[in-house]
């Protein structure tokens, strides 16, 4: 009798300290701060992830950026755009070897689904702003959706500041702020990310092409100050394993070209 007590206590701890194990592991918490344009797909993806906690910190990614540059804990950052990466590289703040362009994403001129203004692509979009009779959102110009719709403004001659002082612009903290003003009708047309026009039911009137605003890469890396490089490192390859990327379709994302 004694012979199977021990035996059952044996099991008991041996199952316990198993049990302790699988807990632990479901128990790290990686921080990933990510573009707010990426909200939507990265909470869906990490519902389907088992090996860490995934707490995201969505936000424009120059207000990312600079949280990074400030000290923020973070251990995982997923950018809109090359240049608030280039930034982190310049100062030494991401993991040598870990930086990968992700993603790709598109820059359209969207109205809500009535389009009361008639615009119906980017030359008319000029030719109104022009007029002064109707407004547009764009995001603040240290977000990248606001720099890419920038460069289309100068593209056909606009300049942002001189549409602001006429009173034709409105401005986002980052894209989503842009998506919910036209989805709203408080503005006429704005500028956003195919991923954000498709979630947030926008009509899409015109596509920016690469000679307007180059290419709209998503780039990813570890930060160096990470605590969890090597979950950190699993999530990221997580994300571009092809299962995933078939999600990040489904929103309106592609493959980023190597």
């Amino acid at each position: 009798m004694k012979k199977s007590c021990s035996i059952l206590l044996v099991l008991v701890l041996v199952l316990g300290v198993a049990a302790c194990g699988d807990l632990k592991s479901a128990e790290t918490e990686l921080v990933v701060f990510a573009a707010a344009s990426m909200s939507g797909v990265l909470t869906e993806i990490a519902a389907q992830y088992t090996e860490a906690d995934i707490i995201f910190n969505f936000d424009s990614s120059g207000t990312l950026r600079t949280q990074i540059q400030m000290g923020a804990e973070a251990d995982l950052f997923l950018s809109a755009a090359t240049q608030e990466m280039d930034a982190l590289a310049a100062q030494g703040l991401i993991e040598p070897g870990t930086r990968i362009d992700l993603l790709e994403n598109q820059v359209v001129l969207v109205a809500a689904p009535d389009n009361p203004s008639g615009i119906a692509c980017f030359q008319d979009m000029a030719v109104s702003l022009v007029s002064g009779d109707v407004l547009m959102a764009m995001g603040n110009i240290d977000v990248p959706v606001g720099r890419y719709t920038q460069a289309v403004l100068a593209y056909f001659g606009l300049d942002h500041e001189t549409l602001a002082g006429q009173g034709a612009i409105s401005y986002g903290a980052n894209v989503r702020e842009v998506a919910m003003q036209v989805r709203e009708s408080s503005v006429d047309f704005g500028l956003v990310y195919l991923t954000d026009a498709l979630e947030f039911g926008l009509s899409v009137l015109d596509i920016a092409t690469a000679e307007m605003i180059g290419r709209v890469v998503y780039p990813a890396a570890v930060l160096r100050d990470s605590q969890h490089p090597e979950a950190a490192q699993a999530f990221l390859d997580f994300l571009a394993e092809a299962e995933t990327m078939a999600i990040f379709d489904t929103w309106g994302f592609v493959v980023a070209e190597s």
